[in-house]
């Protein structure tokens, strides 16, 4: 726990302005149980690390790495990102290592690639039995950060007709896990030309927001 806090504290002073060369930092894709793709959006993580770097002068490591629910590496990445369309399955301890890492100062993105929202539900109620999803709201620091979403969320793909939602677990006043659901924010990420009718100002908000996101996790 006491590594994840180190972490923190030396990516504030890195997000300021320094006058020393920072270490690098990693970001995990983390892989779970249950059969669903969490290797989805493939191009995703190295485009939002590549766009953070150069915008916010942050100093990510340029590839992600894929990191296990249930293993103690997790405790090695202060951001971590999930993705999928299909079956999530946490075992109990799994459930157990992964509430000690965001109760410790580790984040969870959770970006729901259509169909996940059924399965992701139930089991992040494994992790905090406690806590419900909250929609943020407009005015939430999240979505006005270096970049300005009076809006909320971007709609990036649209599938049901639905709005873009922004949903958190709040741990002792901490937001320990964003939820964007009926966004795709991924797929914004990936490289252009991925899916049919990519647009590059929709693929600029979806990096945008991205960046908000980062830049709010390590200033909080």
């Amino acid at each position: 726990m006491k590594r994840i806090a180190c972490m923190f504290v030396a990516f504030l002073m890195l997000l300021g302005i320094s006058s020393f060369t920072a270490p690098s930092y990693k970001i995990g894709r983390l892989k779970y149980n249950g059969g669903g793709d969490w290797y989805g959006d493939r191009t995703a993580l190295p485009n939002l690390i590549k766009f953070c770097n150069y915008n916010l002068k942050t100093n990510f490591q340029p590839e992600e790495e894929t990191v296990d629910v249930g293993s103690a590496e997790l405790f090695n990445y202060p951001f971590v990102f999930m993705t999928g369309h299909g079956n999530v399955i946490f075992s109990d301890q799994e459930a157990l290592n992964l509430r000690k890492y965001l109760m410790g100062g580790g984040f969870l993105h959770i970006d729901d690639n259509y169909g996940l929202d059924k399965f992701i539900r139930p089991q992040m109620k494994k992790v905090f039995p406690e806590l419900d999803f909250v929609e943020l709201p407009l005015n939430h620091p999240i979505y006005h950060q270096k970049y300005n979403f009076p809006n909320g969320l971007p709609k990036i793909h649209e599938h049901d007709g639905k709005r873009a939602q922004g949903f958190g677990l709040i741990y002792k006043g901490r937001l320990v896990c964003f939820y964007t659901y009926e966004c795709d924010l991924g797929n914004g990420w990936e490289d252009y030309g991925t899916y049919a009718g990519d647009a590059q100002e929709t693929r600029l908000k979806a990096l945008r927001m991205g960046a908000n996101l980062i830049q709010y996790i390590f200033t909080k």
